[in-house]
């Protein structure tokens, strides 16, 4: 092992991250560039994969620069990545033959709707821990076989390959010597057996996915392939890789059964460890890969809010209701309540447990008194009662004995929001010392396999807790609270 130095690649919704950790877990450096989102039509999402690359490329070179280091003090790369986004690229020249088809994207709800009536159906849930719906990459890679032209026949003749973020970043990294996939990011695809661990052969025929299109899949730990030197000077073994909402579990060191997370990023994701055992959800919730590590094959149980730091955006960008994001802890803190205000932040769709790709947003309650205040508080507060939704639907299913929910992403360095959260599902909410545990989990990951560290057990005892936040809103009004939310929400499912 050359250095303690370990690099995170972490390609989210709405930026591109480079980060650079010690072996203690301690970010000593980083650097972002905004990634585009281009919404060609209504429900559609899309973003330039070249562009992801090329900001992948430039953020790992600055955030070197930065710290004066180079590429020979860099013991290894873990990548970390938003999930189900569908990229098919042309295996010659690395070159996409349609746009990044986003995880938000909702155009595939009629070919969902179509396979909706196949028999395959009924063994979706069985086989994958996911529900048919626009959401998974299943149907994006549906939608481009369909309707990019001659992708069909290129593919079948094995000139196009599949992948979601993570595969084609590495694809470009290695220079084409790597097609790979990790489990985590397999497992939200809708084409991959969770149990038998492979690509689903029934699935793939009854959609008519040419098997030949997808990446082999490994662990999370593993020898992915090397970057090659024209990027950083040298060549970096790439050694560990998952999705983002796994990376970020295993940054929280959510190692043993019944503990959970919450990442409040672009959208916000629960992921409750249910151990060896996959729960098959009877409230519409995800079962999925937490991780795998040799034999070592931990299950979740996930549910997904497509939007809550899009909110905020919307706040700022789109209704210019605030300047910058963090205001929102100001502004919500100045009023004492949302005087009856609900804001449903359907803007494509509803996700867990309502499942709902029609469902469109709404802003219930107001009154000539309404402000903007009320409104910024709302918006907040959604997130809130979301993360009540999915917690509630999860308790159902597992039984699990819940006793904190550990936080991160952008949304979880507002106090005031983290306190009404607490307030809303009654748990001690509890805040890590490094708030950017995607990456730190694909960097934990890339340590493990070069040696770096030892176990999980070992990762897990560097966790550290910066904030805690326990309920103080009596019980009575945060319900009374949580039963406005749901009326305000059935007026917004189609």
């Amino acid at each position: 092992m050359k250095t303690p130095y370990l690099l995170a690649i972490a390609q989210g919704t709405t930026n591109s991250r480079a980060l650079l950790f010690n072996r203690q877990g301690r970010s000593v450096g980083q650097h972002t560039i905004q990634l585009q989102q281009f919404f060609p039509q209504d429900g559609w999402v899309e973003q330039d994969a070249e562009e992801m690359f090329r900001n992948t490329v430039e953020c790992c070179r600055q955030v070197l620069k930065n710290a004066s280091l180079t590429a020979s003090d860099i013991a290894a790369i873990g990548i970390s990545n938003q999930r189900e986004t569908t990229i098919i690229w042309d295996r010659q020249t690395g070159l996409p033959i349609y746009p990044a088809i986003v995880w938000q994207d909702r155009r595939t709800t009629d070919i969902c709707n179509r396979l909706s009536h196949s028999k395959i159906v009924q063994q979706l849930q069985k086989k994958t821990g996911l529900l048919l719906d626009p959401y998974f990459s299943a149907s994006k890679i549906v939608w481009i076989l369909e309707n990019v032209k001659d992708a069909r026949e290129r593919a079948q003749a094995g000139e196009l390959l599949f992948g979601t973020v993570d595969s084609f970043l590495l694809w470009k990294l290695t220079k084409g010597r790597s097609h790979f996939t990790d489990a985590t990011n397999a497992s939200r695809t809708l084409l991959f057996n969770i149990h038998t661990q492979e690509w689903d052969a029934e699935i793939l025929d009854a959609l008519h996915i040419p098997a030949v299109l997808l990446p082999r899949v490994v662990d999370n730990t593993a020898l992915f392939g090397e970057m090659d030197s024209e990027f950083l000077g040298e060549k970096i073994a790439i050694t560990g890789m998952a999705g983002d909402q796994q990376a970020a579990a295993i940054g929280q060191a959510c190692f043993y059964p019944g503990m959970i997370k919450a990442t409040y990023g672009t959208g916000c994701f629960l992921l409750l460890n249910t151990g060896k055992e996959v729960i098959v959800s009877r409230n519409q919730l995800l079962s999925t890969i937490a991780y795998r590590i040799g034999e070592d094959i931990a299950y979740g149980l996930e549910g997904s809010i497509f939007n809550a730091g899009t909110i905020v955006k919307w706040l700022r960008d789109t209704l210019q209701l605030i300047s910058t994001a963090n205001e929102t802890e100001r502004i919500a803190s100045g009023v004492n309540d949302t005087a009856g205000v609900y804001l449903i932040p359907a803007f494509t769709g509803l996700g867990a447990p309502y499942w709902d790709a029609n469902a469109r947003g709404a802003l219930l309650g107001l009154t000539r008194n309404s402000s903007k205040a009320h409104i910024v508080r709302a918006a907040l507060e959604s997130v809130a009662y979301q993360t009540r939704d999915l917690l509630d639907a999860m308790l159902a299913d597992s039984k699990a004995a819940i006793k904190n929910l550990r936080v991160d992403g952008g949304m979880a360095v507002n106090n005031w929001l983290l306190q009404f959260i607490s307030d809303i599902v009654s748990l001690d909410i509890e805040r890590p010392v490094c708030v950017e545990t995607s990456a730190l989990g694909a960097a934990y990951l890339a340590g493990l396999q070069i040696g770096m560290y030892q176990s999980l057990d070992e990762i897990a005892e560097g966790w550290q807790s910066e904030a805690r936040f326990a309920p103080r809103m009596p019980s009575k009004q945060s319900e009374k609270l949580y039963q406005g939310w749901q009326f305000a929400i059935q007026k917004a499912l189609s």
